[in-house]
């Protein structure tokens, strides 16, 4: 049976071990980590204490969000002021005298391929669908769908990127996602915001809470370097329940655990 990395929560002692004098700069997924799953999108909402750690800690520490949803609606969504917001898989980055997007060039392929895709998923196939276009990607909800099409969903939108090489399939929880075919993803992202934001310095120490396939990329650029010192090492957080295969180094259990670990992280730096 999988087991779990050690929870960051209940061995919280040991996580500030590893942390030790360093300064944590945070990279925080939202759906799935912070906010609950939901059928929809626009329905994944977490709440005002949630919130309120995220302020805090926004005051004590550097603190991004990493998200698959699209930039405007991730910051309308988080509701707080002066972080950094990476959308579409760090494909569109905003933040204070910061701004970067990847892939400008391959948005009237999105726009062909989405015409397509409408077209292609004919009644049956799109009951219960949720097709999302954002600005970089186009997300492909099966969340609510007949689990009897939903391999045929699938099968439509692999054959649609198959025909058109400049994007690519990615996938998540009760979701595919067509994207520029470009080598960029979470973990690119991660490690273009460590020099843009000028934290490779040994004092400070990434921190990626992430719950999806798509945040191993993030994990994967980090692993294996959590307990060291040198410039730009860091260590992903997996939230997750059941456990699963992960790159990650420690684990908590779901959105709940992952804000009162947050909110104990934010005692601790306050204390200096």
């Amino acid at each position: 049976m999988q087991s779990a990395p050690p929870s960051a929560l209940a061995e919280f002692d040991a996580f500030l071990a590893v942390l030790g004098d360093r300064r944590p700069a945070l990279f925080l997924d939202y759906d799935g980590t912070l906010a609950p799953i939901a059928p929809r999108p626009e329905l994944a909402v977490f709440d005002g204490e949630a919130r309120a750690v995220v302020r805090r800690l926004s005051a004590l520490c550097t603190v991004a969000f990493v998200s698959g949803r699209d930039l405007d609606d991730l910051a309308a969504m988080v509701g707080v002021e002066g972080l950094v917001y990476a959308g579409s898989h760090g494909f569109d980055i905003r933040g204070p005298e910061l701004r970067t997007q990847v892939g400008l060039e391959y948005l009237p392929d999105l726009d062909t391929a989405e015409i397509g895709l409408r077209s292609r998923l004919d009644e049956t196939l799109a009951a219960g669908v949720l097709i999302e276009r954002k600005r970089f990607a186009i997300a492909i909800h099966t969340r609510q769908a007949d689990p009897a099409v939903k391999p045929r969903v699938a099968d439509t939108v692999r054959a649609l990127a198959a025909e058109r090489p400049r994007l690519r399939v990615t996938g998540g929880k009760e979701l595919l996602e067509l994207r520029p075919n470009l080598p960029w993803d979470k973990g690119r992202a991660v490690l273009a915001l460590l020099d843009a934001l000028g934290l490779r310095e040994a004092g400070t120490l990434p921190v990626y809470l992430g719950d999806d396939e798509t945040d191993e990329d993030a994990f994967r650029a980090l692993a294996g370097r959590g307990a060291g010192r040198g410039a730009g090492h860091g260590l992903g957080i997996r939230v997750m329940d059941p456990p699963a295969p992960t790159a990650a180094t420690w684990s908590l259990r779901d959105p709940a655990e992952a804000a009162a670990f947050l909110g104990r992280l934010a005692d601790r730096l306050a204390q200096g």
